[in-house]
């Protein structure tokens, strides 16, 4: 695939007024979200919570595309017994897939962590093309805390991050780079922006490095937000503003957007700093900010659905509601008061 097309792609993902659904937890964070509405975890339950969101009706008019699990992307419609990527490709949404294998202990270096799936990637990224799949999404996660993170835990990440995102290109997918900065802790919002700034800086170089064109990827990074356990927590201005700011010195102009994680966020918190981000930059952003939501957008739907056939619609409507509020953050429109 040519950069051009990488990059119709990418602008599609970003557009403005859209955003993409995180729907690739893997079976074990899946069961932790069930067993939080105490229903079991079985291939079954997850395929009907999966076609519950994307049968949404009008899921289209906010949702550009869709963060697979690859269970999920040989699964299909309940009703129809269409495949999932056919299905939302019929409603003109992108299929994505998930490709890491997880973050594992970083040896040597205690409580850091390394993502790990690089092995056999070209062969498997080969084979989600061809089942449909047009994006691709790989997490690294870095940690703060003493001395955290470590040279080491940003030089592996952002090296295995820029290698799959070669690989993505080379195989006809668009590559979501996530470069996760972990909230949970007691570090300030000044903490935060330090530790975002030197990897951004890190994953650009690396990226650069390794000939990927920038044109034709997605960044998923985290908002600059204070430690979940910090005594101050920032206001919505100030995370809005230092994530901005972090952002215009690492981010290049190339990349055609920014989608964020939620990262542990609530629901209305994720949305708000989203609204005044767009609301900050306005017309001239260098890059579309939009969302890459997954508790975010699913949490009040997965809430309402309990397990129960009779729910579907209620969680449907649930999830339409999340999904439009994000979609108005995206242009600076959204307003608590529509909560």
């Amino acid at each position: 695939m040519s950069l051009n097309e990488l990059n119709k792609i990418a602008r599609k993902m970003v557009k403005k007024g859209k955003g993409v659904l995180a729907a690739d937890e893997s079976a074990p964070t899946c069961k932790k979200r069930f067993d939080s509405i105490n229903v079991e975890s079985t291939d079954l339950s997850r395929n009907k919570y999966r076609d519950m969101l994307f049968t949404t009706p009008d899921m289209e008019k906010f949702i550009s595309g869709v963060i697979l699990f690859e269970e999920t992307l040989g699964q299909s419609t309940i009703k129809e017994n269409i495949s999932f990527p056919d299905y939302l490709t019929s409603l003109d949404v992108i299929p994505g897939i998930k490709v890491d294998k997880g973050a594992h202990a970083l040896a040597n270096n205690e409580n850091e962590k390394v993502t790990e799936g690089l092995d056999g990637l070209g062969l498997r990224l080969a084979e989600y093309f061809k089942l449909g799949a047009r994006f691709a999404k790989w997490r690294a996660v870095i940690n703060i805390g003493d001395s955290l993170p470590s040279s080491t835990c940003i030089s592996v990440n952002t090296h295995g991050l820029a290698r799959y995102a070669a690989l993505c290109q080379e195989n006809g997918l668009v590559p979501i780079v996530e470069p996760e900065i972990i909230m949970d802790g007691n570090h300030t919002i000044e903490d935060s922006f330090h530790v975002t700034e030197k990897v951004l800086h890190a994953t650009f170089h690396e990226l650069c490095s390794q000939n990927v064109q920038l044109e034709g990827m997605i960044l998923k990074p985290n908002m600059v937000l204070s430690g979940y356990e910090c005594n101050k927590q920032a206001s919505v201005d100030e995370v809005a503003d230092m994530t901005v700011t972090v952002l215009k010195r690492c981010v290049p102009s190339a990349v055609p957007g920014i989608a964020f994680l939620s990262g542990g966020q609530s629901d209305e918190d994720a949305t708000a700093h989203l609204n005044k981000m767009n609301q900050i930059l306005g017309e001239n952003s260098p890059w579309n900010l939009t969302y890459s939501y997954g508790r975010a957008l699913q949490a009040p739907a997965l809430k309402a659905w309990g397990g129960s056939d009779e729910n579907i619609s209620t969680a449907q409507e649930a999830f339409s509601k999340r999904a439009r509020l994000n979609s108005l953050a995206t242009k600076g429109e959204y307003d608590s008061s529509m909560e």
